[in-house]
């Protein structure tokens, strides 16, 4: 199992991966890339809308794990949360393909040590927090799933789920340590 995120004695920013690991990025990547690209421009819209990224069709998602990444931004108001929603949701769809791409180019260049520049850390970061976000989403992640997790049976489908996401925290953390003064 990878050690993390550290840095070298030059300060770059270095994570050795097992091959498995790599493939598992990738593969985790590519799902990303899959559920938040931005859709196809309507032909028809407005192309100022268009120009600024105002999507005026955006409505809000259906998939959980997609609503866990493009929440509603009022909870208790949803014409406000629509028209946010329709402001955002465009540039929000762009960065998170963004993230993913980065990840993806990098690892894709990358054997068993992937190394990051400084400027690269948020895309690892934005990343990892979206994958963290639809796993807990597809592991059922809430208030009361340490209570939960406690009584798992061995053969939880979850669970295997739960090592991932263990796994993605641990990276993410040790990535977060390192950018720490």
């Amino acid at each position: 199992m990878s050690s993390g995120f550290y840095r070298e004695a030059d300060a770059r920013i270095v994570l050795r991966v097992e091959e498995v690991e790599r493939l598992l990025l990738v593969s985790m990547a590519e799902q990303v890339l899959e559920i938040v690209a931005p859709r196809k421009a309507d032909p028809d819209a407005d192309p100022l809308f268009a120009l600024v990224g105002i999507d005026p069709s955006t409505e809000r998602p259906t998939s959980e794990v997609l609503l866990r990444l493009f929440p509603d931004a009022y909870g208790d108001d949803e014409e406000a949360s629509s028209e946010f929603r329709r402001f955002t949701e465009h540039d929000l769809r762009q960065m998170k393909t963004a993230h993913a791409n980065s990840v993806l180019e990098t690892l894709q260049r990358s054997g068993d040590k992937v190394m990051l520049t400084y400027a690269m850390v948020p895309s690892w970061m934005g990343f990892l927090n979206d994958v963290r976000l639809a796993l807990g989403v597809r592991i059922g992640i809430d208030d009361d799933f340490h209570d939960e997790v406690e009584n798992f049976d061995r053969d939880d489908p979850r669970l295997p789920l739960l090592g991932v996401y263990d796994w993605l925290t641990y990276l993410q953390e040790s990535l977060v340590q390192l950018m720490l003064p």
